[in-house]
């Protein structure tokens, strides 16, 4: 098991980023945790092995709905943490 933390800019706030981010990790069997931060981006703590988290990093590239616009991903290795679930924050 893995966990990155990946820190999203771009257009992510006020566009169903969070709800659709968790849905994909749902899908993919990936736990962790998403919130928003009053700087406008976004950050994700992801926990899956390493194929998934490649599948969940190319998908949120893509953009997880048609009103998201992800300018980068800084993502970062972390120390391995197993989460229950994937959640929203707020």
């Amino acid at each position: 098991m893995e966990t990155k933390r990946i820190l999203v800019t771009g257009q992510v706030q006020g566009v169903g980023f969070r709800w659709s981010t968790t849905r994909l990790a749902q899908q993919l069997n990936i736990t962790g945790t998403v919130k928003n931060l009053t700087s406008g981006q976004v950050a994700i703590v992801a926990s899956g092995d390493s194929e998934q988290l490649d599948t969940f990093i190319a998908q949120l590239r893509q953009g997880t709905t048609p009103w998201v616009v992800i300018t980068d991903l800084d993502i970062t290795d972390s120390p391995a943490h197993h989460f229950s679930d994937f959640r929203i924050i707020i």
